[in-house]
């Protein structure tokens, strides 16, 4: 048998597998060393636009009571924001240091269409010296029409309406981590202010059936993907001035420190990443196992590992996941759940033919159904084995799947124990090389995907 790792967020699991198990992972990056002195000296960094030092007296000199804006990622992105890697106190030392008072700063939470953090999520993401300081930390809400601001459209006739108190912010700054995204190419720099500050009805092109059905919309890909420019041509409409994001390795160490003007400081961290986060693929698999990372916190943002296993799953396949849910919303909003369970029901073919119909009336989060679709399309939705010990039983009916908790015994079920996850595991793959070994002839091909969500297979030419 072969051990393997899954590194679940905030817990590591101990999986053993059959011997012959093929391991797919990145490449290991090397962190920064003393990475607090290598974030203040990116502030400085002039090969990406102005430093932030120059950035900020600009706009004291035309207005010296300048109200700033900082955005934040939510909890569903490990951003680095305390302790020796984060990136959130320098730029405020930064501020301070010009001047600016605490009163003069928002944090802004980019919730984009999740649920607002509570105060407990934000104090335990955040670097304690902001709140001693006095600094607001506010969430992003896109129901919230009286705090938005209609910008007009964009090319593609998005309706843009973005967070009021971030446009009339003086100098905005967005933070964020860039890593491959599964529908915008990498996560950062513009997608904190589209999706992260947008209102509702600006999601309705940007992540509409359409775009979202290019082959281009698609990880590590931004030239030509549609999403991507989407979401630039809005943060440009709303503005930024100054971005600073981070790369981390499997372990969420620093690999780097980005910083600048938007485009520029964010394609240098698509870069640094490429470096890494793409695998060559030479086959497809009989069965792929793997796990939905710390993204993994609720079943939507499962979705990522879901649609990077595709390209190593042979047709008609079988994917394993395991995940720890450990989100508010275990599965995600009453519009994720609607939408999934109607591609339960109807499978994938009819479900993207019925959210491309003109007739279609677009519905928030049906964007993350149309990624399952992808894989759907790959495989039988039974074919998807899925499991997160803290799920309920109610939960599980409405996902499209096979429930792990079928692996175990009756007593085992529902218990919410993430020590149970190697059972599941080893059943399920046992379940499986048994099948081929008696109506095929023949060893079943296995793969591990040992860095779930955040490394991206690629087919090699």
């Amino acid at each position: 048998m072969k051990t393997v790792s899954a590194n679940l967020g905030a817990k590591t699991v101990e999986i053993r597998l059959p011997a012959n198990t093929e391991l797919i992972s990145m490449e290991k990056p090397t962190p920064l060393s003393k990475p607090a002195s290598r974030i203040k000296a990116s502030l400085n960094n002039l090969s990406c636009g102005p430093s932030l030092d120059r950035v900020i007296t600009e706009k004291l000199r035309h207005k010296p009571k300048a109200k700033a804006v900082i955005v934040i990622s939510d909890n569903t992105r490990p951003v680095p924001y305390r302790g020796e890697n984060g990136i959130l106190w320098p730029i405020i030392e930064e501020l301070f240091a010009h001047g600016i008072t605490a009163e003069q700063i928002l944090v802004l939470v980019a919730t984009g269409t999740h649920r607002p953090l509570t105060e407990e999520e934000l104090r335990s993401m955040l670097d304690p010296r902001l709140f001693t300081a006095g600094i607001t930390v506010e969430n992003h809400d896109c129901d919230n029409k009286e705090n938005l601001v209609y910008l007009g459209q964009t090319r593609r006739g998005s309706e843009v309406y973005i967070n009021k108190k971030y446009m009339e912010a003086d100098l905005k700054i967005l933070t964020g981590l860039v890593e491959s995204h599964f529908m915008a190419g990498a996560s950062g720099g513009r997608k904190s202010v589209c999706p992260g500050l947008i209102g509702k009805e600006s999601t309705y092109i940007f992540h509409g059936a359409p775009i979202l059905a290019s082959p281009q919309a698609r990880d590590l890909v931004l030239e030509g993907n549609p999403c991507h420019e989407e979401a630039l041509e809005v943060a440009k409409k709303a503005g930024v001035d100054y971005i600073v994001n981070a790369t981390l390795d499997h372990e969420f160490n620093l690999t780097g420190v980005f910083a600048g003007e938007l485009e520029a400081a964010h394609q240098q961290a698509v870069e640094r990443i490429k470096e890494y986060v793409a695998i060559p693929l030479e086959r497809e698999y009989d069965i792929i196992v793997t796990h939905a990372g710390f993204a993994g916190i609720n079943h939507y943002q499962a979705a990522k590992v879901g649609v990077v296993s595709i390209p190593a799953l042979k047709k008609g396949g079988r994917l394993i996941i395991v995940a720890n849910t450990t989100d508010q919303d275990q599965i995600g909003s009453s519009t994720y759940r609607a939408t999934l369970h109607l591609l339960k029901l109807i499978g994938p073919e009819k479900y993207n033919r019925l959210i491309l119909s003109p007739d279609w009336t677009f519905i928030p989060d049906q964007w993350q159904v149309q990624m399952w679709a992808r894989l759907f399309a790959k495989i039988p939705q039974h074919n998807l084995i899925y499991y997160s010990p803290p799920m309920s039983a109610a939960d599980y009916r409405i996902l499209p799947c096979r429930d792990g908790n079928l692996y175990l015994p009756m007593e085992k079920r529902y218990r919410g124990s993430l020590t149970s996850i190697p059972e599941v595991v080893e059943a399920a793959v046992a379940e499986e090389v048994k099948r081929i070994k008696i109506t095929e002839q023949r060893e079943a091909t296995i793969a591990y995907l040992a860095d779930g969500p955040y490394g991206v297979p690629v087919k090699e030419n």
